[in-house]
């Protein structure tokens, strides 16, 4: 064994294939206190 990793499969990755479009977004501050206050009342 050597000490240095394998990166083979890192090298024949194909980042095209990749879906980099972000889904989940965090809520806001705003939303999360206009929540607060839904849940309280």
């Amino acid at each position: 064994m050597s000490d240095k990793p394998d990166l083979s499969e890192v090298e024949k990755f194909d980042r095209s294939k990749l879906n980099t479009k972000e889904k989940n977004t965090l809520p806001s501050k705003e939303t999360i206190q206009q929540k607060e206050c839904v849940q309280t009342s």
